[in-house]
């Protein structure tokens, strides 16, 4: 390698000591580090932005529809009895409010013991405002990608022992639903959708209880959306399935049908034997 001049090699080290060169590299580090984030921040910036405005459109909606049983911060609203009118939402996450919004069982009608599935009130922009507002009082579930709940890579077996395993107390074998205690009951599964099945799995509507990773994992509720779905989807090779919600509606329509039409037998039959006695006595008045 060729050496630089003895005079040049001492004038660049001269430089290097001078009062000007420190100045000056840190200049062209400030220049350079801003060109950097000029070319990042922008985005960030939008970003945060946008975010801003859907939290600030969310609570509008919020205070409006329902601030009323929840609170004008979401901590919710006691009674004088000290019960919960409307329950806190912090933490509650975003996937809450898609599941109760966007299956319409909020906003309620009237109180009860439970809310019932309705056509959604809000339109899917309003329901995504709504949950970012609440997502911003704490942290929560998000609302699922579609990878989450693509049930497309589910274990149909698995699933089905996930399934009886932890939900068939409540929903049925077959997801059919079931009564509960204080004349509340669990809905129907069938015709729902993947995405509600996995948020009300990772969020606890109402009386279920919640599903976290750590108790069940991404890939079991997928399995369990697809037991769900092969279910919903197989023939009734029996004929008629009674709804499948099991014996009790196949012993419902034993009593009803069956025990029923032997009663109007006996009640014909009794009826004839009657009009036969009448007949015979007539004839021995004659």
């Amino acid at each position: 390698m060729r050496l630089l001049p003895r005079k040049l090699s001492g004038s660049l080290s001269a430089r290097r000591r001078s009062r000007f060169a420190a100045p000056v590299v840190l200049l062209l580090g400030l220049l350079v580090s801003g060109g950097a984030y000029a070319a990042f921040a922008p985005a960030q910036a939008d970003q945060q932005s946008s975010d801003a405005s859907l939290v600030a459109q969310g609570r509008q909606l919020f205070l409006v529809g329902c601030a009323s049983c929840h609170g004008q911060h979401g901590e919710g609203v006691v009674t004088e009895r000290g019960n919960n009118y409307g329950p806190p939402l912090v933490g509650v996450g975003a996937a809450a409010v898609d599941f109760q919004v966007g299956t319409g069982r909020m906003p309620m009608e009237e109180p009860g013991t439970q809310a019932l599935e309705k056509a959604p009130v809000y339109n899917p922009k309003e329901i995504e405002a709504l949950g970012a507002y609440v997502a911003s009082l704490g942290p929560g579930p998000a609302v699922p990608t579609k990878a989450d709940y693509n049930y497309k890579q589910g274990d149909v077996v698995k699933g089905g022992q996930f399934f009886l395993t932890n939900c068939t107390a409540c929903h049925n074998f077959a997801g059919s639903g079931g009564a509960l205690p204080h004349g509340r009951f669990a809905p129907s599964l069938r015709g729902v959708s993947p995405k509600h099945i996995y948020e009300a799995l990772i969020t606890g509507p109402q009386q279920m209880p919640v599903f976290a990773d750590t108790t069940l994992s991404p890939q079991a509720k997928r399995d369990i959306i697809a037991y769900l779905k092969k279910s919903e989807a197989a023939p009734s090779y029996g004929g008629f399935s009674l709804g499948a919600l099991g014996p009790v509606s196949e012993g419902l329509y034993a009593w009803i049908a069956g025990i029923g039409f032997l009663v109007l037998i006996a009640i014909w039959i009794a009826s004839g034997t009657a009009s036969v006695k009448n007949k015979k006595k007539a004839q021995t008045h004659e």
